[in-house]
């Protein structure tokens, strides 16, 4: 009992968040704290989960012709002050390298914070004619950024894992076409697998990514009232490719720069799984995503052990390779510490087998995401198993619209802005464009803009400033 109570999270998510989900990403095995500020191990199950991610978005953007590459990591400091803007926004976050063994640098190396400056460099050197174009490149790689305080695993730390897609085109049309393209992607990935529902729209232009013509995001709400931005995809213009000589010889023998887009999503990812799905019991794992699917605990005494684990092995034979199942057969635990211990890893279902589901031939049941049970004659196990799954996928983003919806509030003056930023959520209102009403919102409150939505406009005027507008902004808290 000791043992199954220092293991379990003792926080509970509504009345400490903070606390819940240090205690959920810690216990549950996902990561560890590093011996450097900021930094976290990916112990093998979290990393197992980004891996799935991988290979998700690996198919989409294979399929529309992007290539994986893989680019240096230590930037010089001077291409990163070829784009005054982009070099500006990073450099309270950079890391730098001034020594070479005992020798100083005679010019100082970033350690990447992201690759623009780096793969535009060799884009100038690939790019020549429009047969080059479009270079459509991608790269999975581990990012630094400082972060001196307000660390979260996964979510703020000062290096993460990411992807960074990185293209160049012959027109301005064929770059709106690819951020577009990417930010539906993205928005495939976290809704229809991490089962986290998004806004999407535009930033503004003081929260557009330093460097770009416009930044595309997802956004995404957390149960503590605060927003995290889950994915971005960058229109650059040719605001790199100027300063970067990225230019080809056209079908009409005439010198052009190419236009770019960059895009990313990150290990921020598993941290908005484990806060929108995650309980008081542990994490909750989307089927979709999971490494483990499913697990098998056997219920046996010494007289019956044998007889009841070739059972199980019957019962994980009929589910077959449908899904990803594991026999925990370990004699050292009890079943109710097994229990705790696959609940607290958020694995989506659970199947308990003993004597008396043997004599029946079935097997119990268990959801992990409402702990509901149900007896199975294990000759329709597979398609049990297959149907339950999908009805954890479906219900956890079901849940989490709901969520969404209730945290979202519309403000028509200023006042009641102010009186629901620090409620928490998405508070929708109207804004006229400027820079000083959107910096007054952010003074006053602490909520930023995190999007313009597509499509959506409404007559009206500023909440601030009253200028009639017919803009709709989404403000949040954020991480």
């Amino acid at each position: 009992m000791g043992r199954e109570n220092s293991m379990g999270i003792t926080a509970k998510k509504a009345e400490d968040f903070p606390e819940w989900y240090s205690q959920a990403v810690i216990k549950s095995g996902l990561v560890d704290y590093g011996p450097v500020h900021g930094t976290t191990a990916f112990a093998p199950q979290s990393y197992a989960l980004w891996e799935n991610i991988q290979d998700i978005f690996n198919a989409m953007i294979k399929k529309s012709g992007h290539k994986n590459a893989y680019f240096p990591l230590l930037i010089p400091e001077g291409f990163l002050s070829k784009e005054a803007e982009h070099f500006k926004g990073f450099v309270p976050e950079i890391y730098w390298v001034t020594h070479n063994g005992s020798s100083e640098l005679k010019e100082r190396l970033a350690i990447r914070p992201t690759s623009e400056t780096m793969i535009y460099y060799f884009m100038a050197r690939w790019i020549r004619s429009w047969r080059d174009l479009p270079m459509l490149l991608n790269q999975w790689c581990n990012i630094l950024r400082a972060e001196i305080k307000d660390t979260k695993p996964f979510v703020r730390t000062s290096e993460f894992l990411w992807q960074e897609g990185h293209t160049a085109h012959a027109t301005d049309k064929e770059a709106e076409e690819e951020v577009m393209r990417i930010l539906e992607y993205y928005r495939t990935i976290v809704e229809d697998y991490i089962a986290v529902p998004v806004l999407m729209g535009r930033k503004s232009e003081l929260e557009k990514f330093a460097g770009a013509k416009y930044t595309l995001t997802i956004e995404a709400m957390m149960p503590d009232g605060k927003a995290i931005q889950m994915a971005t995809s960058h229109h650059l213009g040719q605001n790199f490719s100027k300063p970067f000589g990225i230019k080809f010889l056209g079908q009409d023998s005439k010198e052009y720069n190419v236009w770019t887009t960059s895009w990313g999503i990150s290990t921020r990812t598993l941290g908005a799984l484990v806060m929108v799905h995650g309980d008081d019991k542990g994490l909750v794992i989307p089927p979709r995503i999971a490494d483990v699917h499913v697990v098998i605990i056997p219920i046996f005494t010494k007289d019956n052990r044998e007889e009841v684990l070739e059972f199980c092995e019957e019962i994980k034979r009929g589910i077959g390779d449908s899904c990803s199942t594991v026999l925990d057969s370990d004699e050292n635990t009890s079943p109710g510490y097994k229990f705790n211990a696959w609940e607290l890893k958020g694995v989506p279902l659970r199947l308990e087998a003993g004597q008396r589901d043997m004599e029946k031939h079935q097997v119990t049941l268990v959801r992990r995401d409402n702990g509901q049970k149900s007896a199975v004659d294990i000759g329709s196990i597979r398609e049990k198993v297959a149907q339950t799954l999908d009805d954890i996928q479906k219900s956890l983003y079901s849940k989490a619209r709901e969520g969404l919806a209730k945290s979202t509030h519309e403000a028509d003056t200023y006042a009641k802005f102010r009186e629901l930023a620090p409620k928490g959520g998405f508070i929708k209102a109207q804004w006229c464009g400027k820079d000083e009403c959107e910096l007054k919102i952010k003074e006053d409150t602490t909520a930023t803009s995190r999007l313009i939505p597509f499509n959506e406009k409404k007559k009206g005027a500023c909440i601030v400033c009253g200028s009639p507008t017919e803009t709709i902004v989404y403000f949040a808290r954020a991480y």
